[in-house]
């Protein structure tokens, strides 16, 4: 395998490792809004996720970080195309991680509830911007011969890319409600797994129209069909896995299988694309490949050392940290992380 793809695949592993733990960051901050009742009730949502949503993020500023070293091309075109809806993506991160410090430093009403209206709002819509950017990548953006992309408001928003966004967030929701349901006792659990049974079939139908206009509208299948059919099948047994551990109320298998949808349908966006990065409309001969758009040997060969010789202390220091704060929470839990 040559270093370029050797690094595409670990991109692409850095980013399933992003949806996968920040998406139910994510669906937390959607649940403080659905499911608690009380303030008390949403401290405790916040503190399930308290030690661990900024160490997720790092995921997405790794794989940033990664593109840019080893693909400075597709970083360069994606990064300025996408420069308007990557600067709101940011300042939802931010808005996101200031309320989850910020809310509890004063106690007046106004205050939180305005802290909680971001973070319900910053957990929704940063899902549904990351899903219509992936899908934007299967589609197709009108890229020219010098690498420079040039869309417009309706390349970007178009019914395939918002079903893409819708997708990617109702089930970031599911996956946040069985985290939920992991970390809490009592009636946040109940309300947390009644609520994740209801989104289920919006849910399932939802990715069965978005699977089909990936057939329909995109390349992906014709690329790589045998292998996307198997993607498919399996993310397809794998959510009616997660309806019938759900309505078992098993939520530990139920999160785990909701978690493998999401490492399935953003591994088939990858496998999808490859050996491309980024597709051009306006003609496939300017194409972004692993190839072209790739840094020099030499770059991507200290990449390599650098991160065989780092990796193993993050991975380690983020499972430890898992298992540190591995208990449940009930609403006497009320520290503020």
């Amino acid at each position: 395998m040559l270093l370029s793809e050797l690094w595409f695949v670990l991109i692409a592993v850095l980013f399933i490792g992003f949806f996968f733990l920040e998406g139910f960051d994510f669906g937390v901050g959607m649940s403080t809004g659905l499911i608690a009742k009380t303030d008390r009730e949403r401290r405790t949502l916040i503190n399930s996720i308290g030690p661990f949503w900024d160490g997720n993020e790092v995921w997405l500023l790794t794989a940033g970080g990664a593109m840019f070293a080893a693909f400075p091309h597709w970083y360069a075109t994606l990064f300025s195309g996408f420069y308007l809806p990557l600067v709101v993506v940011l300042l939802l991160l931010i808005g996101r991680g200031v309320a989850f410090e910020f809310r509890s430093k004063m106690k007046q009403q106004r205050w939180r509830k305005t802290w909680d209206i971001i973070i319900v709002v910053a957990s929704t819509l940063l899902p549904f911007l990351f899903g219509v950017v992936f899908a934007t990548l299967m589609k197709g953006l009108p890229i020219d011969e010098n690498m420079q992309m040039h869309a417009g408001f309706l390349d970007i928003v178009n019914p395939y890319t918002v079903m893409g966004g819708l997708s990617v967030t109702l089930l970031c929701l599911v996956h946040g409600l069985l985290f939920v349901s992991l970390r809490t006792v009592g009636e946040l659990r109940e309300r947390a797994l009644r609520l994740a049974k209801k989104v289920m079939m919006p849910l399932v139908a939802v990715l069965a129209i978005y699977a089909l206009l990936t057939y329909l509208m995109t390349d992906v299948f014709a690329v790589r069909g045998w292998a996307l059919w198997i993607m498919v099948l399996l993310g397809a047994t794998a959510l009616a896995l997660a309806a019938y551990f759900i309505r078992q109320q098993r939520e530990g298998w139920a999160f785990g299988m909701t978690g493998a949808v999401i490492a399935i349908a953003f591994a088939s966006v990858f496998i999808g694309l490859f050996p491309r990065v980024m597709v051009s409309s306006i003609n496939s001969a300017f194409d972004l490949t692993v190839y072209n758009a790739a840094s020099g040997p030499y770059s991507l060969k200290v990449m390599t050392i650098v991160a065989c010789t780092l990796l193993p202390f993050v991975l380690g220091y983020q499972i430890w940290s898992y298992y540190i704060f591995r208990k449940r929470l009930n609403e006497q839990h009320h520290l503020e992380y």
